[in-house]
């Protein structure tokens, strides 16, 4: 059964509003996400299986944040350094300058990876934790699958140009809100700005990330680039409640990444307010009940409704409760009985469980046998009609 929220129309008076104005971007591949009231804002390709490069990288840190936090690992545990990891270095790509005889510590690896970018720091990690690259590449790929990737593949730890390789917009994105929710204490490396291992590099120990310092809110996450996959950047951009993780690649230049990266975040948050349409226990709606001592019971939600709004009103949102009705009495409070459709335009449709708001008891003898009667009297009605 459909029922229009009539009971409850002022709540929703201040939600009609016009879709929110499509982003253009200019990556071949993204995906990005409101972490606050879990909504797609923007889905181009995002589950493409395309070279991840260096954004990769967000997957071997996730495996050292796991052993840290199960006690395998500790910050001042000490990972040594093989030839593999230092011809990294050797090869041009992007290092902490680790050497030959070095011990890093857990601490120092972190940094090099996360701040530094630092092949020869995922190395490290690699065959710190599963004893070589490809065992640990391996792992890498078993465990994407058990936490949701499920476009991500893996034959390395930092990223390096291999057609095995891959990984979509969208996993980088799930992999993005697993770091900043599950590790918030050592996800703030995401925003240190220069990492400088023993003073080997000043000129290369800035983080690439290219929204950090612009006074918008943003703390992490990774850059990526190879001549295959172009330009990415994972990144994630907080300002008063709300979060908004992106995921972008295949652009052509770095500058051109570092403006569509601000230009994504400013369209987030300008483009839509967060509002509170509605508050937990609050009855928004009715549901009828069938021989019950009430005809009706209050619907509400079990948590507040948070929605994103597009900042031009003008008309176009739709709200409805569905639920298989009427119901039958007794009914207990807090019964999860129906659920509320939202459709606002521009956006993926929401749809919010709504409970029982009080308990309603089964009439009494007499209401019930009426009840009866007149369903029996209804029924050989309608047969009567399509008889004739």
């Amino acid at each position: 059964m459909t029922l229009r929220l009539l009971s409850a129309a002022l709540i929703w008076t201040s939600l009609i509003c016009a879709p929110a104005q499509a982003f253009e971007t200019q990556a071949t591949t993204a995906w990005v996400y409101d972490v606050t009231t879990d909504t797609v804002l923007l889905d181009k390709n995002g589950d493409a299986a395309v070279p991840p490069a260096s954004m990769s990288k967000l997957m071997t840190v996730n495996m050292l944040f796991e052993a840290l936090k199960d006690g395998r690992v500790s910050m001042d545990t000490t990972f040594g350094v093989s030839d593999h990891a230092m011809s990294f270095t050797e090869a041009g790509g992007s290092t902490m300058f680790l050497q030959k005889g070095d011990r890093p510590t857990v601490h120092d690896l972190i940094r090099g990876m996360i701040v530094n970018s630092g092949n020869d720091a995922c190395v490290a990690v690699a065959e710190g934790l599963a004893g070589s690259e490809t065992a640990f590449a391996d792992q890498m790929t078993q465990r994407g699958k058990a936490i949701g990737l499920t476009q991500s593949h893996f034959t390395n730890s930092s990223g390096w140009p291999d057609p095995g390789q891959r990984m979509s917009m969208k996993d980088l994105g799930i992999l993005a809100q697993r770091l900043i929710t599950e590790f918030p204490e050592l996800y703030t490396v995401f925003a240190e700005t220069d990492f400088n291992y023993k003073n080997r590099s000043p000129a290369n120990a800035n983080n690439r990330n290219p929204l950090l310092g612009l006074g918008i809110g943003a703390d992490g996450l990774k850059t990526g680039h190879t001549e295959e996959s172009g330009f990415g950047m994972v990144g994630s951009v907080k300002q008063g409640e709300r979060r908004v993780i992106f995921a972008i690649s295949g652009l052509a230049t770095a500058p051109e990444r570092a403006s569509e990266a601000e230009k994504i975040s400013t369209w987030a948050f300008r483009q839509f307010a967060l509002k509170t349409t509605a508050k937990a226990g609050d009855s928004i709606a009715e549901a009828e009940v069938f021989l019950g001592a009430e005809k009706t019971v209050g619907l509400m939600p079990a948590e507040d409704i948070r929605l994103l709004i597009p900042a031009l009103a003008q008309d176009g949102l739709q709200a409805e409760v569905v639920y298989n009705g009427p119901l039958a009495a007794p009914i207990a409070k807090g019964r999860q009985v129906a659920e509320l459709v939202i459709d606002v335009p521009g956006l993926p449709e929401r749809r919010v469980p709504l409970l029982t708001a009080s308990d309603v008891a089964q009439a009494g003898f007499l209401a019930r046998m009426s009840a009866a009667a007149q369903k029996l009297y209804a029924e050989y009605i309608a047969k009567s009609a399509t008889a004739g």
